[in-house]
């Protein structure tokens, strides 16, 4: 698995239905789904199985998935 957590971003086409679907598989092939995102962004962070991410990183739907950081304002 990562070390720490990632977001994964859908892209706008992407219905509710379809990102729900990606955290249910993520959940059966080891994954947990730690935060889901419906407001600006769709998408969701969590813990990626390595097997799991290259399935992930084929979709059409993913618009980028990236390592959790932290974000400052100035």
């Amino acid at each position: 698995m990562f070390t720490g957590n990632c977001d994964i971003v859908f892209k706008d086409g992407a219905t509710s239905d379809q990102v729900s679907q990606f955290a249910s598989d993520l959940g059966r092939n080891g994954g947990e789904v730690l935060h889901i995102y419906n407001g600006v962004v769709n998408g969701f962070s969590a813990t990626i199985p390595t097997h799991f991410l290259t399935s992930l990183q084929a979709s059409d739907l993913i618009e980028y998935i990236e390592p959790d950081g932290i974000v400052t304002t100035q």
